[in-house]
């Protein structure tokens, strides 16, 4: 694999490539980029870690969130409350990515 390789999101909906929502894959693992802001990062190793400030700031960074969440946590429900019980359970870590 490439050092870094940069994948736009697609919508869900009709397929299209997304503007502004990337999945970033690195040797340390996948990252979560919504405009200019790391919302989240699956770690090859650990537990997965959302940003404290930005992980909830949207509705359409919510929305590619879950849409990542899916893709990295096989069987992980990905409602804001499941997300929430995820935090409280310590499954996934609240952090300062940016």
């Amino acid at each position: 694999m490439k050092t870094i390789q940069v994948n736009q999101m697609c919508s869900p909906r009709t397929g299209n490539p997304v503007p502004n929502q990337f999945k970033i894959h690195t040797k340390k693992g996948v990252y979560f980029q919504s405009y200019s802001t790391i919302i989240a990062f699956k770690p090859n190793e650990g537990k997965l870690k959302l940003d404290k400030n930005y992980w909830d700031y949207s509705r359409t960074t919510s929305k590619y969130l879950h849409k990542f969440l899916r893709y990295q946590m096989v069987n992980f429900s990905v409602s804001k409350n499941d997300i929430l019980k995820a935090i409280k359970d310590k499954e996934i870590i609240l952090t300062n990515l940016n």
